[in-house]
C-alpha cells in the first residue's frame, strides 16, 4: 500500500509545474493559483473555501461550490494544525492544495467517514482576510 501511496504522489507532484514546499512540521503544500494583496497571518480572521479528501479523492468534506466561506481565526485553535499553518502566507485569491499528514489533522472527534489516521489533501482558497 504504501508503495501504491509513493507512486501515487510521486505522478501527481511530477505532472505538475507548480514547486512542493515542505514545511518543518511536515505538511507539504503547492500554489494552485496566486492571490494579491496582503499575505494572511496569526490574528486574522479568514474566509476560505475547501474540499479534504483521502488521497485517492474520496471526497470527504467540500464547501467549494457554496456561495458561503468559512470564517477561521488563525491560531485560534479553530481549525486543524494543517489548515491553520496552510493559511498563513495566503493572499486573497490564493488556492492551495495542502497535504497533511495525519498528527496535523487531528480532531476531537471524527466524522465516521474520516479514518484518525489518514493523511489528507486539503485544497484551500482564501476568499478574504479581516485584519484586527
Amino acid at each position: 500500500m504504501k508503495l501504491i501511496t509513493t507512486i501515487f504522489l510521486i505522478i501527481l507532484f511530477t505532472s505538475c509545474s507548480n514547486k512542493i514546499v515542505a514545511t518543518k512540521s511536515g505538511l507539504q503544500y503547492r500554489i494552485l493559483e496566486k492571490g494579491t494583496g496582503i499575505k494572511a497571518k496569526a490574528g486574522d480572521e479568514v474566509f476560505i473555501f475547501e474540499t479534504t479528501s483521502y488521497r485517492n479523492g474520496t471526497v470527504l468534506y467540500s464547501n467549494y461550490n457554496s456561495t458561503s466561506a468559512v470564517k477561521v481565526l488563525i491560531g485560534g485553535n479553530q481549525a486543524t494544525e494543517a489548515v491553520d499553518e496552510g493559511l498563513r502566507g495566503m493572499q486573497v485569491g490564493e488556492v492551495r492544495e495542502l497535504i497533511a499528514p495525519h498528527y496535523l489533522v487531528k480532531r476531537k472527534g471524527y466524522p465516521s467517514n474520516v479514518s484518525p489516521d489518514s493523511t489528507l489533501v486539503i485544497k484551500m482558497k482564501l476568499d478574504r482576510i479581516e485584519r484586527k
